[in-house]
């Protein structure tokens, strides 16, 4: 087994590519967001495309990264109305649901933890139905850091205290998985395939699975 359900108390889940498909996710930031804007300036797709790049590439793992309100600010467009347009495409991994509700049944407290913006996690939720399964959502941008960075751990753990080392963590982002290492979370698990519109990646410095159905049965 993946997992050692006898020594998890708290199942902390990553949101985009962990429960929910990244297909959107890529969908919107590499296709519409760039034509967007490239109809706002005058530019084609490709060339707003390479207009933005820099600005994505400087700021990967830094909370501004997953901030809508940052990212509207500097394309003059309004991000999250561009979600709601294109909510229809959001969609859960197959078999997230399943896990929920196994998790939920035995008893052990399920969070939700995520880099999204409060708008975009809101409507993910609201579209999938899915809000309802977690004891607690919590979003990084509430805590001033993003959870590549250890004083989100550190400022999670004061507000909501839980046992780190009876704790599971699911997410895609190796560079978050990492920092939950470092802080000291009990088990890690990588997700492999957040995209489905994708291959999987070969992941080989944790353990990884293609989706959250495959870490059931829950006991």
């Amino acid at each position: 087994m993946a997992v050692n359900w006898n020594h998890v108390e708290h199942v902390l889940l990553d949101m985009d590519g962990t429960v929910l498909d990244l297909a959107f996710d890529n969908y919107f930031w590499r296709e519409v967001v760039p034509e967007r804007y490239g109809q706002q300036k005058g530019l084609t797709t490709e060339q707003a495309r390479a207009e933005l790049q820099p600005h994505f590439e400087s700021l990967q793992g830094r909370l501004e990264w997953y901030c809508l309100d940052y990212w509207s600010d500097l394309t003059r467009l309004d991000l999250a109305a561009l979600t709601v347009e294109i909510r229809h495409r959001i969609s859960t991994l197959a078999g997230s649901e399943d896990f929920l509700r196994a998790v939920k049944g035995s008893g052990r407290q399920l969070w939700l933890v995520t880099n999204a913006h409060r708008n975009s996690w809101e409507l993910k939720m609201e579209q999938t139905g899915l809000g309802p399964w977690f004891d607690r959502i919590i979003c990084s941008h509430d805590f001033g850091a993003p959870k590549e960075d250890q004083q989100f751990w550190q400022r999670l753990h004061s507000r909501h205290p839980f046992e780190r080392h009876r704790a599971l963590f699911v997410d895609d982002s190796l560079p978050v998985l990492r920092a939950a290492k470092t802080w000291g979370i009990g088990q890690l698990i990588a997700i492999h395939r957040p995209d489905t519109t994708r291959p999987p990646r070969e992941i080989a410095e944790l353990t990884s699975v293609e989706k959250l159905a495959d870490l059931l049965p829950v006991a």
